[in-house]
């Protein structure tokens, strides 16, 4: 059976170099690209692709949410996550909209095949280095926040101080800063530049 690919990058030397990798594959046949999310949706509309090979990072949609619309409008086609995103919440939010694998892309042609092939098994594949980034961070505490702990979050990531929240979320200074000491404590931060770091590594903001 022959595998047919497509991929969706907005960078056109990475879309020719993954080309140039799989051109010799046994079995696959290269459909073609999209560098953008309009684009590549218009092409579904009449071309079926087994396999789609999906940048996360599009000009127009994110990645992750174009995956989720791509497996709920052609939930028999694989999508497999291509970045150089190698953050764990990154693998999981476009693992958990329905990519079946991760792949970053310093990834050798064998894993590039090698993801192709378990995908198209039915199972789940990660690259050697997002399995070590997962395996790394399993267990790892990622806390739990109130909307209006992540709306005072937000404001002391754009600088505001105390009283300036307080007046923006109609709340007294004394709330305020209880919800900055509850976030210290929920991050294990030791000071706000700290919180900050960890809350944008973990995409809180």
């Amino acid at each position: 059976m022959t595998t047919r690919i497509f991929i969706v990058d907005d960078h056109y030397m990475i879309i020719e170099g993954i080309r140039s990798l799989l051109q010799n594959g046994k079995r696959l046949e290269w459909m073609g690209h999209a560098m953008n999310a309009t684009s590549c949706m218009a092409f579904l509309q009449t071309h079926q692709p087994h396999i789609i090979l999906l940048d996360i990072n599009l000009p127009d949609v994110s990645g992750i949410e174009l995956c989720k619309e791509i497996k709920a409008k052609y939930p028999k086609i694989g999508i497999i996550g291509l970045s150089s995103y190698n953050q764990q919440s990154y693998i999981n939010k476009i693992m958990d909209n329905g990519a079946s694998g991760y792949v970053l892309k310093n990834a050798t042609k064998e894993e590039l095949l090698d993801a192709i092939e378990t995908v198209m098994d039915g199972q789940k594949y990660l690259s050697e280095e997002a399995a070590l980034i997962v395996k790394k961070n399993v267990g790892s505490k990622i806390p739990i926040i109130t909307r209006r702990e992540k709306e005072v979050l937000s404001l002391i990531s754009e600088g505001l101080t105390n009283n300036q929240i307080a007046t923006k979320l109609f709340i007294s200074i004394t709330t305020v800063d209880t919800h900055r000491k509850n976030l210290l404590a929920k991050f294990e931060a030791k000071n706000t530049a700290t919180l900050i770091r960890m809350a944008t590594h973990l995409e809180f903001i």
